[in-house]
């Protein structure tokens, strides 16, 4: 694991970096073919970026 990002710059990089990741997974996801893990995997990646935002915003208090 890597050290925390403390720069509201970075932090900012780090959130759409994950944004990007989230889209590129769903663009290829093919509807008609789509399972319960794709679902499932798509739901935990807005989780994690969910729990960053949160992380972030609690170092800056």
């Amino acid at each position: 694991m890597g050290s925390p990002i403390q720069d509201k710059n970075n932090q900012v990089v780090f959130l759409k970096q994950r944004l990007n990741m989230f889209i590129d997974v769903l663009d290829a996801i093919e509807p008609e073919e789509a399972d319960i893990e794709d679902i499932d995997r798509l739901i935990e990646i807005i989780d994690d970026i969910e729990s960053k935002c949160r992380e972030f915003n609690n170092r800056d208090e």
